[in-house]
């Protein structure tokens, strides 16, 4: 058997693995052990594990993680989801579907602090929802928006997920950064135009809310204000040149610990809670990190990654054939996987085919830069697409009595507002790159 047939055999058995529901980081270090032993043997392998945990943990940039997360955590407890949707709702929810367009605006902020999709979508599900049902919204609109906002928690920076991204591909956090900044602010506006054609289609699924005076609007505004500080100093910190991100994340770790200690969400154990969820989060990113890496040097050994990238470039595909091809890979993959274990399983693999492509013109970093966003939205949008869409799950589970084919119909009008943007950005690579060229 090749090196070639025994990586896609491995594959094979990786997904099997996740289909028996093995944790995702103990499936990589079953496959990435049971393959490198096999190819080279015992010996070989424990050389490489003496150092390989010290290797990956003591990357600098792996800093940041814990605090982004750490941030998360005090996002949580310091009550800033209830704010920013308040605020949100204040101004357009006099609309017919405002208040659905409020969620999905409060679900940006909120994702502009936290980091995480699935973290977004329960916490503004349980702050929004409500407010939904009480105004009469149809079902399926009131849990396909909530399920879609939650994407936004990652596709808004800071992000976990690039970070993770640019270490594995030694790209620059900051310009990730700057890069996701328009395609997330994008996704927030295309879902609330869906909002908007969904209720003129169909006007009893939103009705409008009360108008707020300008007056309930600007205190709404006062009551948000720190949510907007953290986010200036954080994000416009890291690209003034006055911190790095790893110094930016406990600036703003610091910052929201503060907004949460005034809110009183550290009394009672709350600090101890934050503490242990972020360390629970860690240890998972961490261990998967390991796995990533002993899975990723036994492909190494079977030239897979390379052999599938000369075997790409000598095809005479289309390169935007092969890259729609990937792209439907992560689709699908995406509906059974989170998306950091995605990023980590499939960077590897696809990003060695990408930079030998030839696209649109696109430098090697540009390149590196734009499949990152690109990818990061792929691996999202399995969040929210049947059979198994985790935001669906989670959002669902809070409705209580909508049946879950309800939600399912209500998050396709919002799968088709991805599918354009997707291809919007795919032709028009520049808009993910404008912020990059114009400051990087």
């Amino acid at each position: 058997m090749s090196g070639i047939e025994f990586g896609l055999l491995a594959f094979v058995f990786l997904l099997v693995l996740l289909a028996l529901r093995v944790h995702i980081a103990v499936a990589m270090l079953i496959t990435g052990i049971t393959g490198y032993v096999s190819m080279v043997g015992w010996m070989p392998l424990l050389a490489y594990l003496k150092n390989a945990a010290f290797a990956r943990y003591s990357v600098y940039d792996l800093a940041v993680v814990p605090l982004f997360l750490l941030m998360g955590q005090f996002a949580l407890r310091g009550g800033l989801s209830k704010g920013l949707f308040d605020a949100a709702n204040a101004f357009v929810g006099h609309w017919r579907g405002g208040i659905a367009m409020g969620a999905v605006g409060a679900c940006a902020g909120f994702g502009a602090i936290c980091g995480s999709s699935l973290a977004t979508a329960a916490t503004m599900g349980q702050v929004a929802l409500p407010e939904l049902r009480r105004h009469g919204y149809a079902p399926g609109l009131a849990t396909g928006a909530l399920s879609a906002g939650g994407t936004l928690g990652v596709l808004i920076p800071p992000s976990v997920v690039l970070v993770i991204y640019a270490i594995l591909t030694e790209q620059n956090i900051a310009r990730l950064f700057l890069a996701a900044l328009v395609p997330g602010i994008l996704a927030a506006l295309g879902y609330m135009l869906t909002i908007m054609i969904y209720v003129r289609l169909n006007p009893a699924a939103g009705p409008a809310g009360p108008r707020v005076p300008w007056a309930g609007r600007l205190r709404a505004l006062l009551r948000i204000w720190h949510v907007l500080v953290i986010f200036v100093i954080v994000i416009g910190g890291i690209y003034a040149g006055i911190f790095t991100p790893t110094e930016a994340a406990a600036v703003g770790a610091v910052a929201t610990g503060i907004v949460a200690l005034l809110a009183g969400g550290l009394r009672r154990g709350g600090w101890l809670a934050c503490i242990y969820g972020t360390a629970q989060s860690t240890a998972m990113i961490f261990l998967v990190l390991l796995g990533a890496d002993v899975l990723n040097v036994f492909l190494a050994l079977t030239q897979l990654p390379t052999e599938l990238a000369a075997w790409v470039t000598g095809s005479g595909l289309p390169p935007l054939a092969v890259l729609f091809s990937i792209f439907a890979m992560l689709v699908v993959l995406g509906c059974i996987m989170d998306s950091l274990s995605m990023i980590l399983l499939m960077v590897p693999i696809f990003f060695p085919v990408v930079m030998g492509l030839d696209l649109f013109g696109l430098g090697d970093t540009e390149k590196a830069i734009w499949f990152g966003i690109m990818m990061l939205m792929l691996v999202e949008i399995g969040l929210i697409t049947p059979p198994v869409g985790m935001n669906v799950y989670i959002i669902n589970s809070l409705a209580g009595d909508i049946p879950m084919s309800t939600t399912f119909r209500g998050v396709v009008p919002f799968l088709i507002s991805d599918a354009i943007r997707i291809l919007l950005l795919v032709f028009v690579p520049s808009i993910s790159l404008f912020l990059v060229r114009l400051f990087g």
